[in-house]
């Protein structure tokens, strides 16, 4: 045998070997899963208060629902709102605490495909803002979200859950509800006598023991959530400056950052953890200042700082704030108990002097 024919029998017999291995791996060994491709999820995002919706109708997500009197909800686009999925028959958790942010015009994010072979329907619950620490009860179909004071500062949102087959998981339609309280404050003089009206300059107005941290958990089954406070209360300054308060419910205004404004959406409002109104705990404390006036010929001096405190306790059924309403307080400030005329009549009779025996009796 040549020596080319040796090297053309060793290449083939190489070869014929080379598809045996191939063959022997193809038929025995587990092929290379492709790695999942990542599918774009869109979302219709909606807010509502009060059993009232309200969509957003311009391109911008700055203003997740439109501003009016009675509606204030706003979501910042640059922080994106979590997303949870939990598979209701075997109590899998598919989404654990998705990020999805907006790119400027609508809220999307991305998800591995892998997600679209389970064959059961996914309950969808999403909240807002986003945090990283949520825990999870799969076996009750549940979640759980910390929020802190700057969270909560924010408007906590969540959305009422949205069952979606695989194949709808396109579009996902979050109807998302508020889970604070909005509180703010109206504020006119109330003062009955005319000559000591229009005397009242409002100088600061501060709400005591607001509840401002909490854990909020929120059951899928059920599509309700529930507030365990974590015992964070603060004061919140409402109002300062100098304002003039007008006279009367006619011209009451509510209370701004500085000034006193005729609408709501542009006062100043804050959003609390819902609470149980306790006695002698929770309290607004308002300073204003009184003009100097003539009266009946007496010239009163102007009043700095004046104090008046208003108690909660006993304002709102049951005593409790319920979460997702918005609360208005009325301030009716009155100078009747301020400036109020004392009145002597003396009487003159014959002065004598006289010891008691017993000391009890005079």
């Amino acid at each position: 045998m040549t020596s080319k024919r040796i090297i053309r029998y060793l290449l083939a017999a190489a070869f014929g070997a080379a598809l045996l291995a191939c063959s022997k791996v193809g038929d025995d060994m587990p092929q290379r899963k492709e790695e999942p491709r990542r599918q774009k999820i869109d979302f219709e995002v909606k807010v509502s208060r009060d059993g009232k919706t309200l969509s957003n109708d311009d391109a911008s997500i700055t203003k997740a629902a439109v501003e009016s009197d009675d509606k204030i909800a706003t979501m910042d686009k640059d922080i994106p709102f979590g997303l949870v999925g939990i598979d209701m028959n075997s109590g899998t958790l598919l989404l654990d605490n998705a990020s999805v942010a907006s790119d400027g015009v609508g809220y999307s994010g991305y998800f591995d495909n892998g997600l679209w072979e389970v064959p059961s329907p996914i309950t969808l619950s999403a909240y807002y803002p986003y945090v990283d620490d949520v825990a999870y009860g799969d076996e009750y179909g549940s979640y759980s979200i910390p929020f802190t004071a700057a969270e909560t500062e924010a408007g906590p949102l969540v959305s009422k859950t949205v069952e979606r087959a695989i194949d709808q998981l396109n579009m996902i339609p979050l109807e998302f509800q508020h889970i604070t309280n909005d509180i703010g404050f109206k504020i006119c003089d109330a003062t009955p006598d005319a000559a000591l009206q229009g005397l009242i300059h409002l100088r600061k107005l501060t709400a005591t023991n607001v509840a401002q941290a909490g854990v909020f958990l929120n059951d899928l089954k059920m599509n309700r959530g529930q507030w365990h406070k974590q015992g964070y209360y603060r004061k919140i300054v409402v109002f300062e400056g100098d304002a003039k308060v007008g006279v009367g419910s006619d011209n009451e205004k509510f209370v701004g950052y500085n000034t006193l404004e005729d609408r709501m959406r542009d006062s100043h409002r804050y959003y609390s953890i819902p609470d149980d109104i306790e006695i002698g705990k929770q309290c607004v404390e308002v300073i204003y200042d009184v003009e100097g006036f003539t009266h009946n010929g007496f010239y009163y001096e102007p009043l700095k700082e004046q104090v008046a405190k208003y108690m909660l306790y006993g304002l709102l059924p049951d005593n409790v704030f319920a979460y997702g309403k918005q609360y208005t307080f009325h301030i009716g400030l009155d100078l009747s108990s301020v400036y109020h005329q004392i009145t002597f009549a003396p009487s003159v009779g014959d002065w004598e002097t006289k010891i008691y025996e017993n000391n009890d009796d005079f």
